[in-house]
């Protein structure tokens, strides 16, 4: 079983190429677990939340695995959430780590900041020069993860070509 991760800031087109990426290879992808946690949170997040939606992605993550074939597509993975914890607490729950150190991935898709900004209540990094920070912290995690990775640019067509590709090398 071969897993895909697509990985970038905020707003970059994650979702819509994960779902696209499943459909042209006809198996299942893995939605964003923080999402669904946090919709029905019903009050602010807080730094323990982030534990509780890193066992979520992977929990999802394993039952979507049960039903692929050949690969599976997972929309984020915990690189995220270390990411974010950092962002907004300056740390990062050791227990998160040890799981990031613990799941190996065959290649990250990392979308670029191209895509314009869509408004949502749970996106928080707007303004073009976070976006572009964030960007570079996730081409350095997927530089610096050993594992191949495409950089995913242009409109909605071009980046599901540049996935299906960097996908195909992998097979």
């Amino acid at each position: 079983m071969k897993r895909i991760v697509v990985i970038g800031p905020e707003s970059t087109g994650k979702s819509t190429l994960s779902e696209q990426l499943a459909a042209h290879f006809k198996t299942e992808w893995v939605r964003e677990y923080a999402r669904e946690y946090l919709e029905s949170l019903g009050r602010p997040y807080e730094q323990h939340d982030l534990l509780q939606i890193a066992k979520g992605q992977l929990q999802s993550e394993d039952e979507t695995a049960s039903r692929a074939k050949e690969l599976i597509v997972c929309d984020t993975d915990l690189y995220v959430i270390k990411v974010w914890s950092e962002a907004k607490y300056g740390e990062c729950d050791a227990r998160i780590l040890q799981m990031i150190a613990e799941r190996k991935y065959d290649l990250y898709l990392l979308t670029y900041i191209d895509i314009p900004w869509t408004d949502d209540p749970l996106r928080e990094h707007p303004l073009p020069s976070e976006r572009e920070y964030f960007y570079n912290i996730y081409r350095d995690l997927v530089i610096n993860s050993g594992i191949p990775w495409a950089d995913v640019r242009g409109d909605y067509e071009q980046r599901l070509e540049i996935a299906v590709e960097a996908a195909n090398q992998i097979r």
